[in-house]
């Protein structure tokens, strides 16, 4: 069993989405192993509980919240138990993304509905969770809003416009929050992971040589670096995850 370590996350609420698998399970991993209260969201039920299973069976303190950040209806739900699984939320982490249609279109080939849907899943999603978490983050004066970004959302690759799109408007919109509630306590930041080997990478480029990509677990112990020195970067900053050493 993974000895749990008494850290500055001792006892805090953590809730990441996407976290069944990739990224999102890997930082889950992290935090629960840093003594945090996890709560796990993500659409499939039995990903997710595997996940959960692995956390507990290290002696982690995680739970499971099956839901789709894209619902409208379920944002208060998950809102609702994540409070009611592991606390108040100190630390809401985005990875939830979708790329759309596979294989990925041209723009001139993107439906307005898959973009939409792109749009709703990976920034009206975030959003919506962020609004029903972040006043009470303000209210306590503390709390981690993290949006995992992509260089994607600065750079214009062919065929990735719809997932581009709502990345960069993701990062602006973490970037409006933190001028909005500056002074609150309440920090966001946008990382970019890198390429990492993960099942969305492989939806995305087949073709890609697995020995080319980072690995989810190096890439979350550097991004736990980074919140690790958060009191030091700006908030609404955005950071490459792989100028980060752990």
């Amino acid at each position: 069993m993974t000895e749990i370590k008494k850290t500055e996350w001792t006892g805090c609420g953590v809730v990441i989405t996407g976290a069944s698998r990739g990224l999102g399970e890997q930082l889950a991993r992290w935090f629960a192993r840093r003594g945090a209260r996890v709560a796990l969201v993500a659409r499939g039920r039995e990903e997710l509980d595997r996940a959960v299973a692995a956390i507990v069976a290290e002696g982690g303190d995680a739970q499971a919240i099956a839901a789709d950040v894209s619902d409208k209806d379920a944002t208060y739900a998950v809102a609702a138990a994540a409070a009611d699984l592991v606390g108040p939320t100190d630390v809401l982490v985005h990875c939830a993304s979708t790329l759309g249609p596979l294989p990925m279109p041209l723009l001139l080939d993107t439906a307005c509905e898959d973009l939409a849907a792109v749009l709703e899943t990976n920034l009206v999603g975030p959003f919506r969770l962020t609004k029903a978490v972040v006043g009470p983050m303000v209210l306590r004066g503390r709390g981690v809003v993290v949006l995992i970004s992509s260089d994607a959302a600065v750079n214009g690759y062919p065929r990735w416009g719809a997932y581009g799109v709502s990345k960069a408007a993701q990062d602006h919109l973490g970037r409006v929050w933190a001028a909005e509630l500056e002074g609150t306590g309440v920090q966001f930041l946008s990382i970019d992971p890198g390429d990492m080997n993960t099942q969305m990478h492989a939806d995305a480029i087949p073709d890609a040589d697995p020995a080319t990509l980072l690995d989810p677990k190096l890439v979350a112990e550097r991004i736990g670096n980074i919140l690790e020195h958060g009191a030091r970067i700006p908030s609404g900053t955005r950071l490459e995850a792989a100028r980060s050493i752990p």
